[in-house]
């Protein structure tokens, strides 16, 4: 994936936003109620803000910001750009943990916004900074395009023959090879976190690779051999380096890690049964 220029910053850590959601509705219960938080709490937010359309260096902005008992990272977030700096960009969807969309670096942590609640932080200073790996188009926003170049180049939808009008079914013990790797929600934290995609521009990264390995584990799959043999390269599944911070990184316990090895395997046993004539 060829870079654009970025903030000089070494490695950045963290992540972007939109601001087209909805605000989120307060809690209706008194404060102090069914929380160890009885009352409002501080905290000192430093936000990396950088603008790609203007240039310029990046620079650190502080806000404080007056916590109720159960806000969010993201809930805190948007009271800044609601109340102190509406040009604060990042991008968010569902506050669920479902999209993936607020995926940023807190505290030089990758995490999912709306799922750091800020009386588990460490500190009170919350450093935030976008995703590392990726270009910054604004502030917490980063530029996913090359992450979906590679995820579509492992072509991740179900290759299967239609018999009429009956659906093709699957046993548990079947759906359960695929579950974690369902499980994706293709946030970009596994690829932020991987040292090899800093290093190796065409290594397709855990998050597609992952995906592949969800299909051809799929026992309705009836896809070739062709998009496997596609990533038997350096860029493909022979680029990990097996450090698992993929892993580390995934909010929704997803291994990548052990795909990419299953895909490796599938290789060996594919060129075994080739070398003895079985294929």
């Amino acid at each position: 994936m060829k870079q654009s220029p970025s903030p000089p910053l070494g490695e950045r850590l963290g992540e972007g936003a939109d601001h087209s959601a909805a605000r989120p509705h307060p809690d209706p219960r008194p404060e102090g109620e069914g929380n160890s938080l009885a009352a409002p709490t501080e905290y000192r937010f430093e936000v990396l803000r950088y603008d790609a359309a203007r240039g310029g260096e990046p620079r650190f902005v502080s806000y404080e910001v007056t916590a109720g008992k159960r806000m969010s990272v993201l809930e805190a977030l948007l009271k800044i750009q609601d109340e102190q700096d509406p040009s604060l960009a990042f991008r968010y969807a569902c506050r669920g943990a479902v999209c993936g969309s607020c995926a940023m670096s807190i505290g030089g942590k990758l995490n999912l916004a709306c799922r750091v609640q800020l009386r588990n932080l460490p500190s009170r200073r919350v450093v935030v900074e976008p995703l590392p790996r990726f270009d910054v188009i604004k502030d917490l926003v980063v530029n996913m395009d090359g992450f979906w170049e590679k995820y579509e180049r492992v072509r991740p939808w179900l290759h299967a023959k239609l018999e009429g009008e009956q659906e093709s079914r699957m046993s548990e013990r079947q759906r359960a090879k695929i579950d974690q790797y369902v499980n994706c929600i293709l946030c970009g934290l596994c690829y932020a976190a991987c040292p090899v995609a800093s290093q190796n521009e065409a290594f397709t990264g855990p998050a597609a690779l992952a995906k592949l390995e969800r299909f051809y584990a799929d026992s309705r799959e009836d896809r070739g051999a062709d998009t496997l043999a596609q990533e038997d390269a350096h860029g493909g599944v022979w680029g990990c380096h097996t450090i698992t911070r993929c892993i580390q990184a995934c909010p929704k316990g997803v291994r990548p890690t052990d795909g990419i090895e299953a895909l490796r395997r599938r290789l060996v046993v594919d060129k075994l049964k080739r070398a003895f004539g079985k294929r």
